[in-house]
Formats: C-alpha cells, structure tokens, sequence
C-alpha cells in the first residue's frame, strides 16, 4: 500500500498536520518523520492534500503507460467519468488528444459503472438485506482492514474500473488497459487485482499532455449521454440504478467520517434492509485526491450532471463470474493495549488524573488516550503531545528561573512587568508575583532606564534604588524580535556597605596616622626646642669655664 504514496522525507516539518487529517491514524512518527503504516492505511489520499510542505508524492505510473505502449500491444484508455469535470472536454477530445500521446483508444469507465450497477440490482432482488456498493476501493480497504464484521455486507462486485477493463479485454484481444482517474487508491487496486495494467491520475495525464505539446479542445460534446456518467457524485449510483424495491432504503454516504459511522452502526446490528452508496472523498470522486486542478465542488458536479444523460450505454453483460471479486479480511499489526498499559503511558505523558486529558488533539489524535496507544504501539512519541511539551519547557525554564541568584524581570513593548522572579521579588520587597504581573514598571522601579535601553539596545550599570535602599548591578536588554525587555539585577547592597565601612575605617586610620605624626612632630619639636635651650646654657657655661681657665 505504502508503494502508491511517498515521503520526501526532507520535507516533513513535525506538524502532524497529516495525523490530524487520517481518518484511521495510519501513520507513524519516528526520527521527526512521518511513515506511512501500509497495513493500516486505507490510501484515501487526505494526507497528500493537506500537507503544507508537499512532503507526500503520489508515485508516477507514467513510465509504466509508456512502456506499455512502446510494447505494440493496442493500449487502452479507461477515463473515469469525473474526467469532464477535470479537463472540461467532452471524450472526443479526450481521445484524440489520448491517441496522440500512443493510445489505440479512449473509452469511458461509465460503460463499466453500468455493468457494475446492473449487478448491485441483481444483488438486491436476491434479497441480500443490507449492501454496501464496492466501487470506491479505499471503502474496501476501510472495511477489509478497520471493520471486518462489515465484510458480509460489502458488494462482492468489482468495481466499475475493473469492470471496464474486463470488458475492453473481452472486445479487443490482447489489449492492455490503463485507467485515468482522481483517485491514489485505483492505483493499489490495479496493481492487486491486476485486471488493469496500470493506473494513471489525472495529474499525471496533464503533465504528459503538457509535455507533449497537446492541448484539449473544451468542449463537452458526447456521442452517446449515459447516466451512469453521473458515478462521481455524491449519490450517483443511486441516480442509475432502479430504486423500486419497497422493502429497501437507498442512501449515500461521503467521506471517510461518515462512511465509519455508518459502517459503526452497521456493526451494532442499528441499520437493516438498505443499500449504501459509500465514498470515502467529500463529494464522491469529483473531490478526489488527484484532481489536477483546485476544487470546486458545485461547478464540477453541474460539469457531471450536464454530461450525463437519461439512459443506459448498450453494454453486453460480461460472462457468469467475471465481475465477482473476493474481499478478505486485512489483519492489522500493531497489538491492542490493556488498560494497565495504557495508564503508564498516559502517566509518562503527564497525565495523572483524568483532568489532565485536555484532548486538545494538537497531537493529531482525537484523545490523550489515542495517542497514548499510538505510543504504546510505536507509532508514536512523547515529545508529540504540545501541551507536555509547554509544561516541561515551562518547569524547566521556572525552575531556571526562579532558583536565579539575581533578580529577573521582563516587560513588554509597554513597560508592563510580565515575569519576574523570586530574587527580583526580595529586592523589590515584594510578596508574590501577582502583585506585579501586568503591572507598569513605573510601579516599582524607575523606567528611564528602561525606556533607555529599549531605544539604545541595552545598558550595563551600577544602581541605587532609593525607594528600596538597595544597590544593584543592574543589566538591561531588549529583543526587538519579540518585543521584550530583559532586566538582570544582582543585590550588591552588602557589597556596598561593606564597601563604606572600609572607607570609613581606612579615613579613620588615616585620621589617626595624621595625629600621631602630628603629635610626633610636636614632641620632636619640643625635644629639639629643650635640647636647643640645654645646649645653648651649656655652651654659656663651658664658654665661661674656658676664659676662667684662661685667666688663670
């Protein structure tokens, strides 16, 4: 199954946007990749349209086409009937313009939906109670691989591509046939059944025309109007068929939802005695995967209805046996989980209690306890689930944060305080952080220097916080890609002080250092002054014993 859609892995963004879109979760996350689970997936194609990086590619059959025309065998072109709202020509363009790429023919796949609905009638007056119609083979694989007790209602009836094929074959010896349609799952269907030889889209046909230079005529001539033209709408298969039987209901259903919720009703014995037209595309195969242009859903089906006709294509019935196909239950891989098991997982994923499922769906599954399967399963992990991502990013930047020696404080475009933590909180003396988140900063501190640095990109200085006898180093930042201003503070007030008292210790001492030389001098003076006055008397003294000695 996985062979028909593939991944550029280098495409894939982790944005589950595909998850969130597959209506049976059939893909698996692992390496930041999505994969496609092939057991499980159904091939409806929604993954394809919603991928916002063009991640998944349908595989091009168009080599395999030219192959088979290179071969020499005559090659048939089966066009499905949404084909007149794709192309907006009628099919004698088509087929010209088809023989010109080495086509032998083009024919209409509504001859084989005829063969097919003349079936579906045949079934029902043979009382078969509940039928479910077999044309759209992603329904088949939803019921093969999700709801195997729906089995017994499926048409065993192949589908009007096969049928088609069945009878070109019959008509035109040793022709192969390749259909062209909306569809991704006709391309499983014929590589499975291989009553048809390849499988083109209708993307795949217009690039080949655009390649080769041919342009189509828009016009929507027809040669013969059939009604069973009209089996690409929503509720087409109805308009063919004889709905006389009084003791059935007809319905149709589109959409892979609906379809499950039918096939639900079904299994719990709620619907009797009807005939279905199921579809797993919104609108039937006109909102097929593979149109080659946008969607638009009210001109393509006016495009179909005016297409149509009131009557039957003259179709010769195929042989007994040739339009029964065996359906089989396709068996699903992955385990189911205990409640036990699943429990650990949601545990793991933070869910403790059940309030803690928000079953946002971020994750792309429609409930904690899905997803908490798909992990169990490996088709998915914990890092998927946003919400436990915030939380954790959110504990760990907290704790960073709050377990901050210095003070954090950031303010918006506004000056408006919208984190801060407890370190900043003591510095401010502040009690809790409700008192100041979403408050203006001129609150609590003096914005200048903010507005400053929002305008200059930042500043690094030493602060006074008069209001709170505080002195900080303060740090201010501003992300002009997100608009914020980042404020570091670090308490440096006992720093500070510390500071004062040793200067005043050290002017203290030299305060001291001055008196004692002060003092000193003043000894040394009174000491030189008492020598001065010693030495002076003592030369008077000595100087008289002198000239006594003399005398003498």
């Amino acid at each position: 199954m996985s062979e028909c859609l593939q991944l550029k892995k280098s495409n894939c963004k982790n944005c589950y946007k595909c998850i969130r879109h597959c209506p049976v979760k059939s893909i698996r996350f692992s390496g930041n990749q999505a994969h496609i689970v092939s057991n499980e997936c159904i091939l409806c194609g929604n993954c394809f349209v919603v991928c916002p990086q063009n991640a998944k590619q349908i595989v091009d059959s168009t080599e395999k086409a030219k192959v088979l025309i290179q071969s020499g065998a005559p090659v048939v072109a089966s066009l499905a009937p949404s084909f007149i709202a794709n192309f907006g020509a009628g099919i004698q363009p088509m087929r010209e313009a088809l023989m010109k790429l080495g086509f032998a023919d083009a024919e209409e796949t509504a001859i084989g939906a005829t063969i097919v609905k003349r079936e579906y009638e045949e079934l029902l007056r043979k009382g078969r109670k509940i039928l479910i119609s077999s044309c759209c083979h992603s329904v088949n694989l939803l019921i093969q691989k999700h709801f195997p007790h729906a089995l017994p209602y499926l048409a065993d009836v192949v589908s009007p591509m096969q049928a088609h094929a069945l009878d070109i074959k019959k008509r035109k010896a040793d022709s192969k046939v390749v259909f062209i349609g909306p569809c991704v799952a006709k391309k499983d269907e014929a590589e499975y059944y291989g009553i048809v030889d390849a499988a083109l889209t209708f993307e795949e046909l217009a690039a080949w025309l655009l390649e080769k230079k041919i342009f189509l005529e828009k016009s929507a001539d027809s040669d013969d109007r059939s009604r069973a033209r009209m089996f690409p709408v929503a509720g087409g298969i109805l308009k063919t068929m004889n709905c006389d039987s009084p003791i059935h209901s007809y319905l149709f259903i589109d959409g892979v939802e609906n379809c499950i919720a039918a096939l639900r009703d079904i299994e719990s014995g709620k619907l009797g005695r009807c005939f279905i037209e199921m579809s797993a595309c919104s609108g039937s195969c006109i909102g097929g995967p593979a149109m080659s242009k946008r969607r638009l859903p009210v001109k393509d089906f006016i495009a179909v209805s005016a297409y149509a006709g009131d009557r039957d294509f003259d179709v010769e019935p195929l042989p007994d046996g040739f339009t029964q196909k065996s359906m089989t239950p396709i068996a699903k891989k992955l385990r189911p989980a205990s409640k036990s098991e699943i429990s650990e997982v949601l545990r793991q994923m933070g869910k403790f209690k059940a309030s803690d499922e928000l079953n946002c769906g971020s994750c792309g599954y429609d409930t904690c306890r899905d997803k908490a399967l798909a992990i169990f399963q490996g088709k998915a992990d914990l890092s998927m689930c946003l919400p436990f991502l915030k939380d954790r990013a959110e504990n760990f930047s907290d704790n960073i944060i709050n377990n901050s020696p210095n003070g954090i404080l950031v303010l918006n475009d506004s000056l408006e305080v919208q984190r801060i933590n407890r370190a900043a909180l003591a510095i401010i003396n502040a009690r809790s952080e409700t008192d100041v988140l979403g408050e203006p900063v001129v609150r609590i501190l003096d914005p200048a220097d903010f507005t400053e640095a929002r305008s200059s990109g930042g500043s690094a200085k030493r602060a006074y916080l008069t209001e709170y006898g505080k002195h900080v180093d303060q740090t201010i930042l501003y992300d002009a890609e997100y608009r914020i201003i980042i404020c570091f503070m670090k308490d440096v007030t006992d720093e500070e002080n510390d500071r004062g008292k040793k200067s005043e210790f050290a002017r203290r001492t030299v305060e001291t250092a001055d008196k004692v030389v002060d003092k000193q001098m003043r000894l040394v003076q009174e000491i030189a002054s008492l020598l001065g006055e010693t030495v002076a008397e003592t030369k008077v003294a000595l100087t008289r014993l002198k000239g006594a000695v003399l005398d003498e």
